[in-house]
């Protein structure tokens, strides 16, 4: 029988993700004891499965298609990629799935990791193997999300890919369905199609990328549906077989697909079915609210920071609330009772409510931060959207030939100052943080015309999304 060794500490963290490693990072700083407990590789989805090795994938196919836009470029450019070195490229920011540099940095920073897959087993108390540890001020649950695959008979054995089979895959399946219209599905899409994959998007919904603004996804579409790629929305999945290793999908409409792989990007769901929450009174599988200091509501001692309170499921949005979450931990272990706590303060993770920026790296690439028209209409905001063709901005011509894209701003009619802003358009994500600190900072329209943009870049549109909102 294993004796089992109980250790204390002052900060017990359940997952080494992005989330996991900054909440780590601040209490160490704060001079806190803290251990961090990983079941899989120090890093997270982010580094291995989702962030990292989907954009590298993405890269050279972006880079490509704005090449193909420029004279003088455009033939020498002409030719397929060469798969096998961007899936090498992808392996490289992987790390080839290692996790030896994150490990370093871990122990750099003073935090002592374990090994294994963690539970609650009490208040304050989280178990790993033969360890128990004991945590005096926190125990932060940053265990992140999974794939869901939908109830589909016999889906198990057809092997299905998630996101984490879509961005680790080691060759070009020939033919790909892609079911969902949301961000890892259109990424994917665009990816999988560039590499030489014949694609198949299937929406249940009437578009693309619902939680932006309708003409985002409306032009991603159409950019799809221009690289080969065969979009169908409005269609539903019936079933899904595997026969001598085609993949053969039955839609709702009695259409036939067959593949050689299929990707369901249909949701996620928090990793806390496993995690001991039984334990402390709270529903194992359940999304874990929190105030806006990540603490979880009604208790006193933990936290639930990153996607698995649902506040805002995107890596960087994550890696601030830990931020947050750490400040607070280290203010109420150091005996502060009365926390930075209101609207933008130290301890407050506001930017979740009023100012959450996306990126989706599809080509075009779509933007948004804060509210959309609809979302601002629905709070009770009295707004107007004020439209602007990004192609008629000198920067976008010159970006290359054939530039289509559209920005939006909705503005505040009562305070006169941005709700949210949405671009989209070839290279429209190194354009979006102007606009979040335009949100976040609550600037007046009237100082935003002293913000002058360069010319001729595509940062221009600001200055024709004002004249838009003045003359009309």
């Amino acid at each position: 029988m294993t004796e089992t060794e109980t250790i204390a500490y002052d900060v017990v963290v359940l997952g080494a993700g992005p989330v996991g490693e900054n909440v780590a990072d601040r209490t160490r700083a704060a001079g806190l004891t803290t251990a961090v407990v990983e079941s899989e590789l120090v890093g997270g989805e982010c580094s291995y499965w989702a962030c990292m090795p989907s954009k590298a994938l993405l890269r050279p196919v972006i880079a490509q298609a704005e090449a193909r836009r420029l004279p003088g470029l455009r033939q020498a450019v002409q030719g397929p990629l060469d798969a096998a070195a961007v899936l090498a490229h992808r392996d490289y920011f992987t790390s080839d799935w290692k996790d030896d540099g994150q490990v370093g940095w871990l122990d750099g920073i003073g935090a002592d990791l374990y090994r294994g897959h963690g539970r609650l087993t009490g208040p304050r108390t989280v178990t790993v193997g033969d360890k128990v540890l004991t945590a005096r001020h926190a125990v932060a649950v940053c265990t992140g999300t999974r794939a869901v695959l939908p109830d589909l008979p016999g889906l198990a054995e057809v092997g299905p890919w998630t996101s984490r089979e879509a961005t680790s895959a080691q060759s070009v399946p020939g033919r790909l369905v892609v079911v969902g219209g949301g961000v890892v599905a259109t990424e994917m899409a665009t990816a999988w199609q560039a590499l030489g994959s014949r694609v198949t998007l299937l929406v249940r919904g009437k578009g693309l990328l619902n939680r932006m603004e309708p003409f985002a996804g409306e032009l991603v579409a159409e950019a799809l549906t221009a690289a080969g790629a065969d979009v169908r929305t409005g269609t539903s999945v019936e079933s899904v077989t595997r026969r001598d290793g085609t993949v053969v999908v039955v839609t709702g409409t009695g259409d036939r697909i067959e593949a050689d792989e299929i990707l369901f990007a249909t949701g996620r769901a928090p990793r806390t079915d496993d995690i001991g929450l039984d334990t402390v009174g709270l529903e194992p599988g359940s999304w874990l609210p929190v105030d806006d200091s990540l603490r979880v509501t009604g208790s006193e001692w933990l936290y639930a920071v990153g996607d698995v309170n649902h506040r805002a499921l995107l890596t960087h949005q994550g890696k601030y609330q830990a931020r947050i979450a750490g400040a607070a931990i280290a203010a109420r272990a150091s005996g502060e009772t009365d926390l930075d706590a209101g609207p933008w303060g130290a301890h407050a993770a506001t930017a979740d409510h009023a100012a959450v920026p996306q990126v989706v790296f599809t080509d075009p690439e779509a933007a948004a931060v804060g509210l959309s028209l609809a979302e601002a209409e629905q709070a009770g905001h009295r707004v107007r959207a004020v439209d602007v063709d990004l192609s008629s901005v000198a920067g976008a011509g010159l970006y290359g030939e054939g530039y289509k894209g559209r920005a939006r701003m909705v503005v505040d009619l009562e305070d006169e100052i941005l709700r949210g802003v949405t671009f989209v358009g070839p290279g429209v994500g190194e354009l979006i943080h102007s606009a979040t600190v335009a949100v976040v900072g609550q600037v007046p329209i009237a100082r935003l015309w002293h913000a002058v943009p360069s010319y001729p870049t595509i940062s221009e549109v600001w200055l024709r999304l004002l004249e838009a909102f003045r003359d009309n």
